[in-house]
């Protein structure tokens, strides 16, 4: 017996969960690749940055269109801090970050068939420079 089909809202929140679980367990429930924009930041900045991915939340109607939770952004203040929030002035911005995760079949040659099927899928997260996109 198969199983029933599933909806469309139910097939994304399924995969933002499965997207949740890759950030926040990275390297073990996904596969990270950094680009050499971002491996150039320092490993403090860095660090900070992959924290701020595990737990990030800001997901929002523009950011987020299909409610799979697998792009976001992070900033570097002028002060050098980093946030998930968006500056309200653009001069309070030094760096902005990209992750996007994306959707593999197992062997990483060809996308998923499935996302929301973890036995199928591969999970890549890649974390980039804004500028690098």
């Amino acid at each position: 017996m198969s199983a029933a089909p599933i909806s469309a809202r139910e097939q994304a929140a399924r995969i933002a969960r499965l997207n949740d679980l890759a950030r926040q367990a990275m390297g073990v429930a996904c596969t990270v690749v950094a680009t050499v924009g971002f491996r150039s930041l320092s490993d403090a900045d860095q660090s900070r940055v992959r924290e701020l991915i595990e737990t990030f939340d800001a997901f929002t109607e523009d950011n987020d269109p299909h409610g799979e939770r697998d792009f976001g952004c992070v900033y570097q203040l002028g002060n050098g801090r980093w946030t998930t929030e968006r500056p309200r002035v653009r001069e309070d911005e030094r760096a902005r970050v990209f992750w996007k995760l994306d959707y593999y079949d197992r062997e990483l040659r060809f996308a998923s068939e499935d996302a929301a099927d973890p036995a199928i899928t591969r999970r890549v997260l890649t974390i980039m420079l804004a500028d690098e996109y």
